[in-house]
């Protein structure tokens, strides 16, 4: 039996699931909570257990943040997260990773109903792969082939430096440079805060109206859901373009991706926000972004792409480590 978690910035996903000698995984129960309502995850993980009597021979937690040697520090929550005193207070072993890695073990627990294909590409291709996401932040990971299986492994690459290619896109990086203390990173355009980020560039150069109605949506609701809703119902052309801008930078960036790990096995796109605007990716937006690589333009048309539609990927995935985690023990 194994416990798994996503915790990201706003909720904490758990999980009890199964597990056979192939390390295949099946769910048989979960629960959700608000994680800004508990002082850890230690807490998170004991009232989880309670709630379902349970018992394992492993946790795996996948955290929206860097670990290193069983810490974490979640990006976007105040919590200090140690393997070693979770385990103490829970009574099992306890291992922490990158909510992004956890991803990318989940995307072998994937069906063709779980996804969306962008790009055919060249399917079968051996090699290495990569996943990107943007939700409450921007994550990114890689899944490197060592011949027979692919093993993931983390990065913050969302944190590096922001790169324009457009004139327009330069003003905007002009425009948050100031803002922002001298520095841009790629989650300051590519996260749900991002895209209000994108938005706010347009109204504040005056390169996009924004009406009182809007103006009033957005002070009631999550303005990047607001913005995305219009944008995709077509009824305010600022939001259209900033919905614009935010998918051509969302592919130019994963194409960076494919490029720095040499993704020819596929890339990925999870996290909460490409469900959301799914027309808007199947528009041509993406692609032609993601492909627009100069001389390697034709490597770029012959890796896959495909949208993750399964919410539960993260938290598949922290199973299926801790299963393979199991299977080296056992």
């Amino acid at each position: 039996m194994i416990i798994a978690g996503d915790v990201g910035g706003t909720h904490a996903r758990l999980g009890i699931f199964e597990t056979d000698e192939h390390a295949n995984i099946r769910q048989t129960a979960s629960a959700e909570y608000n994680s800004s309502a508990y002082p850890g995850l230690g807490a998170v993980a004991r009232q989880f257990l309670d709630e379902h009597s349970a018992s394992a021979e492993i946790c795996c937690f996948g955290i929206a943040g860097p670990v290193e040697k069983g810490r974490a520090r979640p990006t976007n929550l105040p919590w200090e997260v140690d393997a070693k005193q979770i385990s103490t207070l829970i009574g099992m072993p306890v291992l922490l990773i990158n909510d992004l890695v956890a991803n990318a073990y989940g995307v072998a627990t994937l069906g063709p109903e779980d996804m969306v294909t962008l790009q055919e590409g060249v399917g079968g291709q051996e090699g290495n792969a990569g996943v990107i996401a943007a939700g409450t932040g921007l994550g990114e990971a890689g899944l490197f082939w060592d011949g027979k299986i692919h093993r993931p492994f983390g990065s913050e690459g969302g944190h590096s430096d922001f790169a324009a290619r457009t004139p327009r896109e330069a003003a905007m990086l002009d425009h948050l440079l100031t803002r922002f203390d001298g520095r841009v990173s790629w989650e300051r355009v590519l996260s749900g805060r991002g895209l209000v980020n994108v938005y706010e560039f347009l109204r504040d150069t005056n390169l996009g109206v924004e009406s009182p109605q809007l103006a009033e949506l957005m002070r009631q609701s999550d303005p990047s859901a607001v913005i995305s809703h219009a944008a995709l119902e077509k009824t305010s052309d600022i939001c259209r373009l900033a919905l614009d801008i935010f998918t051509a930078c969302y592919g130019a960036e994963a194409g960076n991706i494919a490029l720095q790990v040499m993704a020819v096995n596929g890339m990925y796109v999870g996290g909460g926000i490409a469900p959301k605007i799914i027309e808007k990716l199947k528009s041509g937006v993406f692609m032609e972004a993601f492909r627009a690589k100069g001389r390697l333009r034709p490597l770029m048309e012959r890796i896959p792409v495909h949208v993750i539609l399964n919410e539960k990927t993260a938290l598949r995935g922290a199973a299926r480590c801790g299963a393979l985690e199991l299977l080296k023990k056992s």
